[in-house]
């Protein structure tokens, strides 16, 4: 249970993640980094579900992004394709965001590789409360993505018992 958020402007992309871990009604962990930096710190991922799932999806998606080019589509497509198919990668139980300065995707375990209209995605248990804010900060504020971000996670994490506002935030920025 968590939150992940990610929200792209131009080649202005902000990827957010809470901290808290839980198991079951108790909070084991305020401090969990769920998003990270892979592929040469060209591609942000954050992760909603178990951690060791997670750890083997950022692995096997650096390997895909080696193997074709850092093209984040292709990469992406190919981890479906062996997360669905292979007996054991079939059962991770985790979601994931992948987003470099051109795109945003949400990766499942059933095979979906989704690229949503607007540039915002969000995924984990305070996903759908993350989402609606920062599609209304989006469309209704003059904020940066950064700003975008932060508040609809707070919002977020004031809604989902399972979600805290410690965030582990990675952006990347216009030519970076």
């Amino acid at each position: 249970m968590t939150t992940i958020l990610a929200i792209r402007r131009g080649g202005h992309v902000v990827v957010a993640g809470d901290g808290q871990v839980s198991m079951g009604h108790t909070v084991m962990k305020g401090t969990a980094r769920k998003v990270r930096r892979i592929h040469h710190d060209k591609v942000i991922c954050g992760f909603a579900g178990s951690t060791a799932d997670a750890m083997t999806l950022f692995e096997k998606l650096d390997g895909k992004l080696g193997e074709y080019g850092g093209n984040l589509t292709r990469a992406a497509v190919e981890l479906a394709k062996d997360w669905r198919t292979d007996k054991a990668l079939r059962r991770l139980e985790a979601m994931m965001i992948a987003a470099d300065g051109e795109r945003i995707l949400v990766l499942s375990g059933s095979g979906d590789v989704v690229a949503p209209d607007e540039d915002i995605a969000a995924i984990g248990s305070g996903g759908g409360y993350a989402l609606a804010a920062a599609r209304a900060l989006s469309r209704h504020s003059d904020l940066g993505p950064r700003e975008i971000v932060e508040r609809s996670m707070g919002i977020a994490a004031g809604i989902c018992v399972f979600t805290n506002e410690n965030l582990t935030l990675e952006e990347i920025k216009d030519g970076q």
